[in-house]
């Protein structure tokens, strides 16, 4: 009987594989780490073959773990690190290494294009701010910079794709070219408007639309496939998602309203907005969530590089903690009566204030401040900065959010949560499950292929729940401070 569906999550670290049981519940996990591959330039790669190997790899080791016949596992989906891309020819053989998402090394053709006066019209059509964060310009890199690639794209057999893409055509055996609409709608090529690669933006870069993979509803059928032989029955790719998306699906945000922030080394703040797509005039951007039964949902999304990141700093630079469980109780034990801030822009701050120049601070210093503040500074300015994105997506959708799903290693930090919760003067929900993404993809297959009941499999889903207790007023003058010593960093009005 097949009653197991198999979830991928493909992330920047590593793959990992999840096997559910036909009730939801994770049975087993397995992963395997992939080399992050910096040259001398700081350009950030991975090996496509790599994590391809490491894909089958965790399938089998995973199966193996659970102690089951491969036989009973019904579906698979797939979520995935969404911005890296992938340029290969139609045997599936990558041309070059991938691009990750963290590479900015198409700098030069993003300017290009902005100085041909394009930005808006990217914007308007795609929702997103124009950038080498996204594939558009990883992909007119390789087409200008890798010898065979232009010989190839002249012969029509070209092929780029996020790594839900390069996966998909592996485990098909190059049956199947597709992406699904989550995954599109980061590329910058894709209009979410008309829900079509946008001609003009591909003309923009010089991407071939003949290069593009299907997009494809992230429920659909991908295609079949018997994992290199290690099934005797093909079973469906029914459920592909970016990474955020999976876990916004997985957390249950699937109504209008509904908000997630995964906590990780940076923050994807992501707010569903149903079936209109709304523009941000506020500093974040706007994707497609999902397209499930020919129906789509958007989402505003804002993104921080440095949130968890902070600890580790905190950790490995400052040496002020061994362990990020240190943090909660010096945190407790903080000077109430100090005022000091931390704005954590090493590398600029993203959303909504996009300043790539903006420099880090700690500010508001005096004799008070020590080691135990600075580490409370460390934990609000996650806060904070989550704060700002929250408060720009209620600017832009009209209306207040009532509840924030979070997930994430630092969510386990109680004294994080609290203050989140105060800060945002509404309830926090702490997802008790840490794998949504690869969870989120799996119950998108799993409710596909008819094993899953959409309403029923959400129900019962645990979460931690925390209200607020700090008077509106209090709150107000925590943040007050925080956008004053933001106000000290940034660089461009």
């Amino acid at each position: 009987m097949k009653r197991y569906v198999l979830g991928i999550d493909q992330s920047t670290q590593g793959t990992k594989a999840l096997l559910f049981d036909d009730k939801g519940g994770l049975l087993e996990r397995a992963d395997l780490p992939h080399r992050q591959i910096i040259n001398g330039q700081g350009w950030v790669s991975h090996d496509p073959e790599e994590i391809y190997a490491n894909t089958l790899q965790v399938i089998r080791n995973v199966v193996e773990k659970a102690g089951i016949s491969p036989s009973e596992i019904a579906a698979m989906g797939i979520s995935n690190q969404r911005e890296t891309s992938v340029a290969f020819d139609r045997s599936g053989h990558p041309i070059a290494d991938a691009i990750v998402w963290q590479c900015s090394r198409a700098e030069k053709i993003c300017r290009r294009v902005q100085e041909a006066g394009c930005s808006e019209a990217i914007r308007t059509a795609t929702g997103l701010q124009l950038s080498p964060y996204f594939p558009a310009s990883k992909f007119a890199w390789f087409l200008e910079n890798v010898p065979e690639a232009a010989e190839l794209s002249k012969a029509g057999n070209l092929l780029f794709g996020t790594m839900d893409t390069y996966l998909i055509y592996r485990l098909t055996k190059g049956r199947e070219f597709r992406t699904d609409y989550s995954n599109a709608s980061r590329t910058q090529l894709f209009n979410i408007f008309t829900l079509e690669w946008d001609p003009e933006i591909c003309r923009m870069f010089g991407i071939p639309e003949a290069s593009l993979p299907k997009v494809t509803d992230s429920d659909a059928l991908f295609g079949m496939t018997d994992l290199e032989g290690y099934l005797s029955d093909p079973i469906p790719i029914c459920g592909v998602l970016g990474d955020s998306h999976a876990a916004l699906f997985g957390q249950g945000c699937h109504e209008k309203g509904m908000v997630k922030a995964t906590y990780g080394t940076g923050s994807s703040i992501m707010m569903n907005i149903g079936s209109d797509a709304i523009l941000s005039s506020h500093g974040v951007v706007t994707s497609l969530a999902w397209r499930t039964q020919g129906k789509t949902q958007y989402v505003l999304e804002g993104n921080i590089n440095y949130t968890g990141a902070v600890i580790t700093w905190l950790k490995d630079d400052l040496k002020l903690i061994s362990s990020a469980a240190e943090t909660e109780e010096l945190a407790k034990a903080a000077n109430p009566k100090d005022h000091s801030y931390l704005v954590p822009a090493f590398t600029g701050l993203g959303a909504p204030y996009w300043d790539s120049e903006a420099e880090g601070i700690l500010c508001g210093m005096t004799r008070t401040t020590g080691r135990n503040e600075i580490v409370r500074d460390a934990l609000q300015c996650i806060v904070y900065q989550i704060t700002d994105v929250l408060r720009a997506m209620e600017e832009d959708a009209g209306f207040s959010i009532e509840e924030l799903r979070t997930d994430g290693g630092p969510t386990r930090n109680v004294w994080l949560m609290q203050f989140q919760s105060d800060m945002i003067g509404g309830r926090v929900g702490v997802s008790e499950v840490e794998e949504l993404s690869g969870m989120g993809a799996a119950y998108m297959a799993g409710i596909s292929a008819g094993l899953y009941d959409r309403e029923r499999i959400f129900e019962g889903r645990k979460r931690n729940t925390y209200r607020n207790k700090m008077p509106a007023e209090e709150a107000g003058r925590f943040y007050e401070g925080w956008k004053k010593a933001v106000a000290k960093v940034l660089k461009t009005p």
